[in-house]
C-alpha cells in the first residue's frame, strides 16, 4: 500500500515544518521507527519517525525546503509494489474550504457578502546606500586635499563615507580611517571592520513566532514592573562553600542561577497567587511550579520548562536545566519540554546587563529578570561607606491577576530566600 507521510504537528503553535536534513534517499528500505528526518519547526529541531515499513519511493521536500502541515513530504512503497498514478504530483493538504460543507442558499440562510481578498502585501524597499560616486562615474567624489592624502596613506577610498556636499569625501574623512597596503595614515589604536552591505534576513519559523507572541503579550496583557536589590555577599560565600563541598566528594559546581531557580520556586510557593494565570472570568491557580527558564538560542530563544519543580531540590534543578539548556541548543527539546510553564526566569546577568524588564511569556502571569553581579559602595550597620556585592532583580507581572502588594510580597519572599541562601540547600 501506497503511503505518503505528511508534515507532522511537532508543536502546538507550528504552522508548518522546514526539513533541516533527510536521512534516507529515494530507494532507501526503512523500517517503522527509523529516523528518517530532521524537522525545524517554529520551537526546535526534531527527529521525524517513519510510521511504516517500506522502499521510499519519492522525496518531494527537499533539505532546507518548507511545507505546511499535511503537505506530502515523502512517498513509502512496499517491495514490488507499482507507484501510484498521482506519485508525481499528489495532492497537497485539504484546505479549510475543501473540509466544509458547501454552503446552499436557502430561506433561512441569509446571503453573506463575500469579503474582499486581501491586499497583496509587498517587501518594504531597502533604504538607498549612500554613495559617494559621481553621478554617471567610476571616480569617487573627493576633494583634491582628499585624494592626495588617501594616496600618501594607501586608503581605498571606495571603503570611506564621504561627509561632504553629495556625500563628497573631505580630508576631514580620512583623518581615523586605516590604510592599506602598507599606509601609514591612522592612528591604528580601534578595532577594524570589513565593510558590509546591506541585506535583508528572513524571519526563521521560530523567529517568526516569538514575534507573533510577544507583540501579543505586550499588547494584550497589562504590564506593570518591580525591581529589588539582593545583597549577594551571603549568596557568593555560600555558594562557594557549597561548591567546595561538591566538588570535594567529585560532584558537579552550582552556578548563581541554580540558586536563583531555587528561591523563585519556594517564593512562589509561598505566594502561590503569583503562579497563576488569567482564564477570561476567574484566575486559574496552579498546584504545582512548573519553571519555565529562558534559553538563547542560534536564531531566537526558546523556554524547557523544569516539570514539579517544587518537588525537586536544588541539585535536581540544576542537573535537569543544564540537561534541557544542552539540547536547547541543539534544538533536540520535544513539544512537551517546552509546554507546561507557570513563571518564567530570564537571566542576562552573565552578559553583565545590571537591570531590565522582561515580557511576560502567556499565558503566565510572571516573569523574573535576573541582572549581574557587581560590587558596589554600600552602607553598613554602623553608617560606614564599604565595597558589598549586589543584584537587581525584575518581576513583571500581568496585573489582572497580580497586584502590587502580592508582586511587593513575592519579591520579599524571594529577597529572603536570595539573602539566607541556606534555606535553598536541599
Amino acid at each position: 500500500m501506497a503511503n505518503y507521510l505528511k508534515m507532522p504537528k511537532l508543536s502546538d503553535t507550528m504552522s508548518e515544518g522546514k526539513i533541516a536534513k533527510w536521512n534516507i534517499s529515494e530507494g532507501d528500505e526503512v523500517e517503522m521507527g527509523t529516523e528518517i528526518a530532521e524537522i525545524e519547526t517554529d520551537k526546535a529541531t526534531m527527529a521525524w519517525e517513519s510510521s511504516v515499513d517500506g522502499i521510499v519511493h519519492k522525496i518531494y521536500v527537499p533539505e532546507g525546503g518548507a511545507a505546511v502541515l499535511g503537505s506530502p513530504l515523502v512517498l513509502i512503497l512496499e517491495e514490488g509494489e507499482e507507484p501510484p498514478a498521482d506519485a508525481d504530483n499528489p495532492a497537497g493538504p485539504e484546505s479549510a474550504a475543501a473540509e466544509a460543507p458547501a454552503a446552499e442558499e436557502s430561506d433561512s440562510s441569509p446571503a453573506v457578502e463575500s469579503a474582499p481578498a486581501p491586499a497583496a502585501t509587498t517587501k518594504p524597499a531597502p533604504p538607498q546606500k549612500a554613495t559617494n560616486l559621481a553621478p554617471g562615474s567610476s571616480k569617487y567624489k573627493a576633494s583634491p586635499l582628499a585624494r592626495k592624502v588617501a594616496s600618501e596613506r594607501g586608503i581605498d577610498l571606495s571603503s570611506v563615507r564621504g561627509s561632504g556636499p553629495g556625500g563628497r569625501i573631505v580630508k576631514g574623512d580620512l583623518d581615523y580611517t586605516h590604510g592599506g597596503g602598507g599606509g601609514t595614515g591612522g592612528i591604528g589604536i580601534g578595532p577594524s571592520f570589513p565593510t558590509r552591505s546591506d541585506e535583508t534576513v528572513e524571519l526563521s519559523g521560530m523567529r517568526k513566532v516569538i514575534a507573533q507572541r510577544l507583540l501579543e503579550s505586550k499588547t494584550t496583557i497589562p504590564h506593570f514592573y518591580l525591581n529589588i536589590e539582593i545583597d549577594a555577599e551571603p549568596l557568593m560565600k555560600t555558594r562557594t562553600q557549597v561548591n567546595d563541598a561538591s566538588v570535594a566528594k567529585g560532584g558537579p559546581k552550582f552556578t548563581v542561577n541554580d540558586f536563583v531557580m531555587r528561591a523563585v520556586v519556594l517564593a512562589s510557593q509561598e505566594v502561590p497567587e503569583v503562579n497563576a494565570s488569567f482564564a477570561g472570568d476567574s484566575i486559574y491557580q496552579y498546584g504545582s511550579v512548573n519553571l519555565s527558564v529562558a534559553v538563547a538560542v542560534e536564531g531566537g530563544l526558546v523556554t524547557p520548562v523544569i516539570k514539579d519543580a517544587d518537588q525537586k531540590s536544588m541539585a535536581q534543578l540544576s542537573s535537569e536545566i543544564k540537561e534541557l539548556a544542552g539540547r536547547a541548543r541543539d534544538r533536540k527539546l520535544t513539544p512537551d519540554e517546552m509546554q507546561g510553564g507557570t513563571i518564567t526566569i530570564s537571566n542576562l546577568g552573565s552578559y553583565g546587563i545590571h537591570s531590565f524588564d522582561a515580557i511576560i511569556n502567556p499565558p503566565q502571569s510572571a516573569i523574573l529578570s535576573i541582572g549581574t553581579i557587581s560590587k558596589q559602595p554600600v552602607v553598613n550597620d554602623n553608617n560606614q561607606i564599604v565595597p558589598g556585592l549586589r543584584m537587581w532583580i525584575g518581576m513583571s507581572c500581568d496585573h489582572r491577576v497580580i497586584d502590587g502588594a502580592v508582586g511587593a510580597m513575592y519579591m520579599a519572599a524571594l529577597k529572603k530566600y536570595l539573602e539566607t541562601p541556606i534555606l535553598l540547600i536541599s
